[in-house]
Parts: structure tokens; sequence; C-alpha cells
């Protein structure tokens, strides 16, 4: 393969939740809530293999995640800068893109899921293929916005009091159940 089609050639990447999808989700009247501080963070057990796979088949990994309650005042920057420190040594994620902004009608950026601004960024700067690319989910935002972004989306059912505004391509019940579904498919899109 010669060095100019080594560089056009686009690359695969599975775009991640964090809350929910890498680590446990604070439930509270069946609604999650991110953790507050390194010790609430737990990585869910089959999620570095499920990880590992990814990585194994070609795919960079990306956490998207919303984290409002940096913009909203009410968490620390510094911590959740901190988890994603301790996530990045744990997991084998290429990049964490964040978006801070408060959201609740208080900023109209293009980085809050469900907008894609996360993912297209991510992908211009990466020379991602969003068409060949994931977006894993366990809220209607993440599904929303791998649509917006041209992904095929996988949404993690945990029974949230919460609806779908968009049919996912694909549930799951966890991460390793979206790889099998991944893998499966990857010939096919």
């Amino acid at each position: 393969m010669s060095t100019e089609n080594h560089i056009q050639q686009k690359a695969r990447a599975i775009f991640l939740d964090r809350d929910g999808v890498i680590n446990r989700a604070l439930e509270r009247e069946s609604k999650p809530y991110p953790p507050r501080n390194l010790a609430e963070f737990e990585i869910l057990p089959e999620v570095p293999a499920a990880c590992a796979r990814l990585k194994a088949a070609g795919f960079l990994l990306i956490v998207a995640t919303n984290q409002p309650d940096v913009g909203r005042g009410t968490l620390a920057k510094e911590v959740v800068e901190e988890i994603h420190a301790h996530m990045l040594k744990q997991l084998p994620i290429d990049r964490v893109e964040v978006c801070f902004h408060p959201g609740q009608g208080s900023s109209n950026c293009d980085c809050r899921k469900p907008k894609p601004g996360m993912l297209r960024r991510a992908a211009t700067e990466l020379n991602i293929d969003l068409s060949q690319s994931w977006m894993v989910g366990d809220r209607w935002r993440d599904v929303d916005c791998g649509h917006a972004a041209g992904c095929k989306t996988i949404f993690i059912d945990r029974g949230y009091a919460e609806e779908l505004k968009q049919k996912p391509d694909f549930s799951a019940r966890n991460l390793a159940e979206a790889v099998d579904i991944i893998l499966a498919r990857r010939k096919h899109i």
C-alpha cells in the first residue's frame, strides 16, 4: 500500500458514552447520575475485555460524554479530569471528548449530545469515517447524537425512566453484548 493510500484511508471508531456504558451510573428514582468523585467511579466488569476486543478489531475508542454539572457549578472540572485520567490508565481509550456546558436551555453549543459536535470534531481530527463507526450509549441523547453524526447506534437499555426519541439500530444489555453486535456486523456496513 502506498503512503498516499494509507493517509487517505479513514479510521473506524466506536464512540462510547461514559456513565452507564463505561462505568456504573448512580441511579436515583430510575434516573442516572454521574459519579461525584473518583471513589464513586466504578468501571463495569465487562468493559475492559469489551474494549480490548474492539481495539483488536482495529477500532479507535472514543468516549463522548456530557458533563453538565461542571457548567452548572455543582462539580469541579478537576474531579472530571481526575476520573478521566484514571479511566485512561485502566482502558485502551484513544480520546475523551467532553461537553462541560450546562444544558437545560442555558447553552447553545454544538457539542452537547444529542448534537453531534463531539463526534464530528473527533472525526475531523482523527480522520474517522463516521458511516463506518458506532455510537454506544444508554440514553436517548446518545442515540440521537449517533444518528445525527451518521453512525450506527446501539442503545444499552438500563431501564431508566426516560423514553427514546429515535429508534436505535440495535439494543444491548451491556457493552460486551454491544461488541458482539458490532463485530458480527463490521463487514456489513
